[in-house]
């Protein structure tokens, strides 16, 4: 069953609005933040190389949580989710399976944030101290360190920031939609999922491939 409702806004278009879920969904979110981003900015391409496929992790990963957030049914055992290892084989075709049955409204709110980290000039300054401070809630020192090396990668690789914008778009939209659904819960009406407003599409510049698969832009 569908867990959202969609309203139309005069000016704002679309609005999707969780219903209530349960505390065991609502519990995947958090746990999906927990990604060893790197505490030390290394100029060499391994890092970078590393950062990168993290990115594609993080955003798979946070896909694959909207999924069932969004009403698809989660699978007995997604222990698989949490690994940090590389994405490869069976492990990431079952997340990118997950990933595609996020349905269009859903992944037009990631899509929203996406766009816009990718069009206004302090992008990297929201995404790196959010997917940071999520990544290492317990541990300051670690979290400022992972937030110099995500800022500066933004900042001097230009190549790399849709994949950064992507990691923090899908990590944001998990995040808010757990808030959304709580007020719901509290107030009984409706509370849609902030989004930031959409930007458009970017250049071809660092659109790896699995941006476009997760995304459907091709």
């Amino acid at each position: 069953m569908r867990a959202f409702e969609l309203r139309e806004d005069p000016h704002l278009g679309c609005r999707v609005c969780p219903r209530p879920m349960s505390d065991d969904l609502a519990d995947l979110v958090p746990r999906s933040h927990r990604v060893l981003w790197p505490t030390w900015p290394d100029p060499g391409p391994r890092m970078l190389r590393d950062l990168l496929e993290l990115c594609r992790l993080r955003t798979a990963r946070g896909l694959a949580v909207l999924s069932w957030l969004s009403g698809c049914e989660p699978p007995p055992d997604y222990e698989w989710l949490w690994t940090s290892r590389r994405l490869t084989g069976g492990r990431q075709e079952r997340m990118y399976g997950a990933a595609a049955s996020v349905p269009d409204p859903v992944l037009a709110l990631v899509l929203a944030n996406w766009t816009w980290a990718l069009t206004t000039s302090y992008g990297g300054r929201v995404a790196a101290p959010y997917l940071a401070a999520t990544a290492y809630p317990a541990d300051g020192h670690r979290a400022a360190d992972a937030t110099m090396t995500l800022f500066q990668t933004y900042d001097r690789h230009p190549e790399a920031r849709p994949a950064i914008a992507a990691a923090w778009a899908a990590a944001r939209v998990g995040a808010d939609w757990c808030k959304a659904a709580e007020l719901h819960a509290a107030y009984g009406s409706q509370a849609p999922v902030f989004t930031y407003p959409r930007g458009t599409n970017p250049p071809v510049l660092g659109v790896r491939p699995w941006i476009e698969r997760l995304f459907r832009l091709r």
